[in-house]
């Protein structure tokens, strides 16, 4: 788990648990990671256009994840690491569709 600690603070109270072992990440970033995943296994299986529209709706699913994480941060309530996971799983899947919009727009332009 040590090159993990370059990828997430992995605090243990905002971490899952199986069988008394620490998961190597928080619980919102195996939310993030997770979503990376079934998103890229989704999009193998079913493609769609990437333009405009899907640039505006992966930043809309980017919000959820930041609402969690900066409301917590600054103190006004405390999250639950089922919501992190929650909110890290949208905010994986809006960021994977943000990165392969901007990496394709990249490349059209190069």
């Amino acid at each position: 788990m040590n090159f993990t600690k370059y990828l997430c603070h992995r605090i243990p109270e905002r971490s899952f648990f199986i069988r008394g072992h620490q998961f190597p990440v928080c619980a919102r970033c195996t939310g993030f990671y997770t979503g990376l995943i079934a998103y890229l296994i989704l999009n193998f299986l079913y493609k769609h256009p990437y333009d405009l529209n899907m640039l505006i709706i992966s930043m809309v699913l980017m919000i959820p994840v930041a609402v969690d994480g900066v409301t917590q941060y600054f103190g006004p309530r405390e999250s639950t690491n089922t919501l992190r996971f929650i909110t890290g799983f949208i905010g994986g899947v809006g960021l994977i569709i943000f990165l392969k919009i901007i990496i394709g727009w990249i490349l059209n332009v190069m």
